[in-house]
């Protein structure tokens, strides 16, 4: 056993992040997860650094411990290949808009009739109950529908930025990952599938508002929107005389510890702004002011010591190549060397839980497109000689493994 999903069948029929992501998570907790491919392959194999041809950094990252398969689902013989894949699937899971999965004769109610026992799982832009069903939607349109650029320069930013990073995505590819493991619990215990949707807009707006909605949770208002500490300009990292440190200096006894540290218990004694977590919200700009004043005086080794000896959370602001070499993280084998059989040697993450009695792990490296095809397809209970007249019409793909594209 190498996970506690194995035995789990997966197919995946998500390409760039949101689904990916998703289902990379259930590949290394060890479920089957297949790739299923158009002929062009995911979008995301195409976004560099590469060394091979649809071998990007980024599908490295998120696809590994999958299988990939090319079906051309526009041709009925490769949508017939798939419908006879879902007769023994657990998951099928997609991150196109349902109205597409409609037109291609995989709509929900068609595979259940197949498979009962189906968890029929997508995730998209927005719930399929409002308005906005049918529009597109990528990472940075919901990130501007959800007020992620418009609280970065809230909180001083001087102009509007989306987070430097691919986050809703993330986001909802983590919480579909969550609600298919948890409709694989249901089905356990009541031995039906059901259909699940993670709209995206709804799911990064339950993250923004549980933390900005703030004077707007009570009806009526009881003060304005957005969290007072998270906007406040000065909660950044704070600049030392030699460069940036990262710090939350939060409770009662962090500023007590604090100012008992730096020599000031009085100012902490005196100033009622700083003597209780309301005061402190209600002057947040100020309390963070003065802390990032007083970090200007020292170095950053001499504030990482000192707040050591306080017990107070601190660190040294990272670039990526400082992660790259953290004692840490080198002590726990987080960021490993491993050989892929076309690429070469590559960094990759290990597994980023741990535990006891079924530990996952990497299993294999992310395939190129393709390579799995016929393998899949004779486990699907597929004629040898029908996979051979389907790769002659193209309407299936192989590529031998092991070898640059």
């Amino acid at each position: 056993m190498s996970g506690p999903l194995d035995g789990i069948k997966v197919l995946d029929l998500t390409s760039v992040v949101m689904g990916p992501f998703a289902s990379s998570i259930l590949a290394d907790y060890g479920a089957n997860v297949i790739k299923i491919e158009p002929p062009s392959g995911d979008v995301m194999r195409k976004s560099g650094p590469m060394r091979n041809p649809d071998m990007g950094h980024f599908f490295l990252s998120i696809n590994r411990n999958k299988r990939s398969v090319v079906l051309d689902l526009k041709q009925p013989d490769a949508l017939a290949v798939l419908l006879k894949m879902v007769e023994q699937a657990d998951v099928l899971v997609y991150n196109i808009r349902p109205q597409a999965m409609e037109r291609l004769g995989l709509g929900y109610d068609a595979l259940h009739a197949i498979n009962p026992q189906l968890i029929y799982a997508g995730a998209y832009g927005f719930s399929q109950r409002g308005p906005y069903a049918a529009r597109p939607a990528y990472d940075d349109l919901i990130q501007g529908m959800v007020g992620i650029p418009w609280l970065s320069q809230a909180a001083g930013a001087d102009k509007p930025r989306y987070a430097p990073m691919v986050l809703v995505d993330r986001m909802a590819g983590l919480q579909l990952s969550t609600a298919i493991a948890s409709a694989l619990v249901y089905r356990e215990r009541t031995g039906r599938g059901q259909k699940v949707d993670v709209p995206m807009f709804e799911n990064m707006l339950s993250v923004i508002l549980g933390e900005h909605l703030a004077g707007h949770q009570f009806i009526p208002p009881v003060g304005p929107t957005g969290y007072q500490r998270s906007l406040a300009h000065d909660r950044r990292p704070y600049r030392t005389s030699d460069g940036y440190i990262c710090t939350l200096v939060y409770n009662d006894k962090h500023w007590r510890s604090f100012f008992e540290a730096i020599g000031r218990l009085d100012v902490f004694l005196k100033d009622p702004r700083f003597q209780s977590q309301n005061q402190r919200l209600e002057n947040i700009d100020f309390v963070y002011g003065y802390l990032s004043e007083v970090i200007t005086t020292r170095s950053t080794a001499e504030w990482l010591e000192l707040f050591e000896r306080a017990d107070l959370p601190c660190a040294r602001m990272y670039s990526i190549d400082d992660i790259m070499v953290d004692e840490h993280l080198a002590a726990t084998g987080f960021i490993r060397k491993a050989s892929h059989p076309s690429e070469g040697e590559l960094h990759m993450t290990a597994i980023p839980t741990e535990w006891s009695e079924s530990q996952p792990e990497n299993r294999h490296h992310a395939p190129q497109l393709g390579q799995h095809t016929r393998e899949v397809l004779l486990e699907s209970g597929c004629d040898p000689a029908e996979v051979d007249r389907l790769l002659a019409t193209g309407a299936i793909f192989q590529r031998d493994p092991g070898t640059a594209q």
